[in-house]
């Protein structure tokens, strides 16, 4: 059993050291075929030590995962499969970037403070990094805006100023604060963690819907449009991510 641990953390750890290999800037070569060649194989054994983990000791690699420190039905394979989409897409060149792990240890732990004081698992930091990868310029086509992404409508519900003047969703206290709020209030109405993050992307009354239409009370075993489908996924992959790297 402590080899298979050792196996399925190593095969990680291997993924992530190679996520900030290819994150940090690397000069350039105009022809460095050896350079190419020697990356080829590196993801090449990377992908290999994955698989041979997962047939050695499926369990033990996907029962690390977890959210809102709730355990995720790691046996299921459509689970399995969606963590490892995200967990390979994080991790290879596109996300998370340098820049994003600098902001991460900066902001994160004040962001994490926040939530604590409203009693809302330090997970729900990542939302944020999810959201915006922690430039609060980021504005979406719909308008969502800042470090949460909140629409101007549910930023100044929760008690932020979005104006012609002012945009206090650029903030990360008080868009934090507002976010802690707005989580805490999704928390009341589904009774869950998992669930009030799908609601914070999708909405709570088109969540409220699917359950009802579904007849589920489980967000793993919903049928949910794309995002919001992988969106906890999304979370708890980029949590590892950053966690382990």
């Amino acid at each position: 059993m402590i080899k298979k641990r050792v196996l399925c953390s190593s095969v990680i750890l291997t993924v992530f050291i190679l996520s900030n290999l290819y994150s940090s800037p690397q000069p350039e070569s105009l022809a460095d075929p050896f350079r190419k060649a020697l990356d080829q194989s590196m993801i090449s054994n990377v992908h290999s030590n994955i698989e041979t983990a997962k047939k050695n000791s499926k369990d033990d690699f996907y029962s690390q995962f977890s959210f809102a420190n709730e355990s995720i039905p790691h046996e299921q394979g459509f689970v399995r499969k969606r963590l490892d989409k995200y967990l390979g897409k994080f991790a290879y060149l596109k996300r998370p970037s340098h820049q994003i792990h600098k902001k991460a240890d900066q902001l994160l732990p004040r962001i994490a403070k926040i939530l604590k004081s409203y009693g809302i698992p330090e997970d729900f930091k990542y939302i944020a990094v999810v959201e915006s990868s922690l430039n609060p310029q980021t504005t979406s086509h719909k308008g969502a805006g800042g470090y949460w992404q909140f629409m101007p409508a549910t930023a100044r519900l929760y008690g932020l100023r979005v104006n012609g003047n002012i945009d206090e969703r650029l903030d990360l206290i008080k868009s934090t604060h507002a976010a802690a709020k707005y989580l805490k209030s999704l928390h009341k109405e589904f009774g869950d963690w998992t669930l009030a993050a799908a609601a914070y992307n999708v909405g709570g009354g088109s969540l409220r819907s699917s359950l009802r239409r579904q007849k589920k009370d489980n967000y793993y075993d919903l049928r949910l449009n794309a995002e919001t489908a992988s969106y906890v996924y999304k979370i708890i992959s980029m949590k590892s991510i950053l966690e382990n790297s």
